[in-house]
């Protein structure tokens, strides 16, 4: 178990499969996440993938959101990738921005990361907003870098932190 300021971050189960599965299918999660027609087997594949780690985000006892990360396997490349994604009824409090920071901390502590890098959408400006307040840079657009929904490609932002960069 992770503590930040307002979350806990624990190690998703099997348990947890229908809450976040319902949350990845809100309009504003899956827009950005998509998953597929079966969510919940989409959430069992991550919770399956031996390169993820995926913690479940509680607030006030419940859970809203997970937060997911894996590590380059090149030692001269070496960084860790994160992805999140938050209830929306709980938007806006900070939650998003605790999760990243807690386990940022975790991962600079416990397996010495000292780089991380985020991929959120070009065009999902609150995620961007969101991830610059905990520290995140911007590196650069990847063109055409995931199919939408839409059957498109569609361009995303990469984001880079250092760890001695890490926003309170």
């Amino acid at each position: 178990m992770l503590r930040g300021r307002a979350v806990t971050l624990r190690p998703a189960t099997d348990a947890d499969v229908p809450v976040l599965a319902a949350i990845r299918a809100t309009p504003e999660v899956r827009h950005w996440w998509r998953g597929g027609d079966d969510l919940a087997e989409a959430v069992r594949a991550d919770l399956a993938d031996d390169d993820l780690t995926v913690y479940a985000i509680e607030h006030d006892g419940r859970v809203v959101g997970a937060i997911q990360w894996y590590a380059e396997p090149d030692p001269d490349y070496r960084h860790a990738a994160m992805d999140i994604f938050l209830d929306p009824a709980v938007r806006g409090a900070g939650l998003g921005g605790d999760a990243i920071r807690t386990l940022a901390r975790h991962l600079v502590d416990e397996h010495g990361h000292h780089r991380f890098t985020i991929d959120p959408a070009a065009a999902n400006t609150a995620a961007i907003r969101a991830y610059a307040k905990v520290g995140f840079r911007p590196v650069g657009i990847m063109r055409r870098y995931e199919r939408g929904a839409d059957g498109r490609w569609h361009d995303a932002l990469l984001m880079d932190l250092l760890a001695d960069e890490l926003a309170d």
